[in-house]
């Protein structure tokens, strides 16, 4: 279902939205001037190599010392996103908030759409670690990749809110909005009841303690959410991996 790359300037009114603010629940304010700076949207023209670009663009703020957020868009963008990461995170441990695993080796004879770039990340060591959380679709085939490459899965019928990591991991979070139920985040693309809560998803956030160095947001369909729940609900995620980002 199309309608993920509409996301991103909603997301961006719904952050500077006049009903709520720039502080986070934490005391930070993203507002300060040079705290956040948004960069605006990658163009992109027929033809183009829409994964090198935006590796390239990662690869460019890394190189300059940022610590990029970016929003989707479907969940296809992480994998090239990643590919910059790991040039300068070698063993990077990603956090995936998500109702599905993302792990086909292909979907509907696509071996990079948004249901497969976990696959492609792990099965070329881009990351040292996987940790999924909010998952309530696995079938056996899976099943059968997370357990070749060693993905750690904490599905939605195990939810806990504080995950470990050691304080000198470099984490990388990757939130898909369909890890919400559908009560919160109607505007996704795929509909997965049994999700996590808003407040579920902050607790954990606001739980880490590794150091993160980039984030992705993705999977807002707006096309499905003709009130602004879920891009109000995505920037409220976003605020707060934000502030965490800052710490």
């Amino acid at each position: 279902m199309k309608g993920a790359a509409k996301a991103p300037p909603l997301i961006r009114k719904a952050l500077h939205s006049d009903s709520s603010n720039l502080w986070s629940e934490s005391g930070v304010n993203l507002g300060e001037s040079s705290v956040i700076i948004d960069i605006g949207d990658i163009s992109f023209s027929p033809g183009d190599d829409y994964q090198a670009k935006i590796e390239e663009s990662i690869s460019d703020l890394l190189g300059h010392g940022h610590k990029p957020i970016s929003l989707g868009g479907d969940h296809s963008i992480t994998y090239p996103i990643i590919k910059a990461f790991s040039k300068k995170h070698p063993n990077l441990t990603i956090l995936q908030f998500d109702a599905h695993p993302d792990l086909y080796d292909e979907f509907q004879g696509n071996r990079y759409s948004h249901a497969c770039p976990f696959a492609r990340i792990m099965e070329e060591k881009l990351a040292g670690r996987l940790v999924q959380i909010g998952i309530r679709t696995s079938n056996g085939h899976q099943r059968e990749q997370a357990a070749r490459f060693g993905v750690e899965t904490i599905e939605m019928r195990e939810w806990r809110s504080e995950i470990d990591f050691p304080t000198q991991t470099a984490l990388y979070v990757s939130f898909d909005m369909d890890v919400l139920d559908p009560a919160f985040a109607p505007g996704v693309s795929h509909h997965e009841p049994g999700g996590a809560s808003v407040r579920q998803v902050l607790e954990v956030i606001q739980s880490l303690s590794a150091h993160i160095v980039g984030a992705d947001v993705v999977e807002c369909n707006p096309g499905r959410d003709p009130l602004g729940i879920t891009t109000m609900a995505a920037a409220k995620v976003l605020k707060e991996i934000m502030a965490k980002t800052l710490e």
